[in-house]
């Protein structure tokens, strides 16, 4: 994990697609005193971050964010609000290649919405 304590996976189950996660964040780590104070934010890079290390997890396999042809932020995810989120990423692997489709939700609301192609390192 990159940022140490930001968020632990509380749930993970394999579907036919991919992969749907619970995660929760933790509200009180340091991240959230700078973005922003009195008013956190989970960073969108986090999020990038977050996505990436759940997907590694699901292939066994180091990525690196090649190309992210659509990336849509829809609602702020306010970790004293909404600590709670629901990550389902569908994973397709091909050729050296790992291709994701991101579905970020809290409640009944998307706050993030994502397509991007990973790298496999050797």
């Amino acid at each position: 994990m990159l940022i140490e304590g930001l968020y632990e996976v509380i749930a993970n189950e394999n579907t036919e697609k991919g992969i749907l996660a619970k995660v929760h964040l933790h509200k009180d780590h340091e991240i959230f005193k700078g973005h922003f104070p009195g008013n956190p934010v989970m960073p969108g890079v986090c999020m990038i971050q977050m996505i990436k290390e759940l997907t590694e997890e699901a292939t066994g396999k180091d990525l690196f964010l090649a190309v992210s042809s659509n990336i849509k932020f829809m609602a702020i995810i306010n970790p004293e609000k909404n600590p709670d989120l629901q990550l389902a990423i569908d994973i397709t692997e091909e050729k050296g290649e790992v291709k994701v489709k991101n579905t970020t939700s809290f409640d009944d609301t998307v706050a993030l919405k994502l397509s991007a192609t990973f790298k496999v390192i050797d």
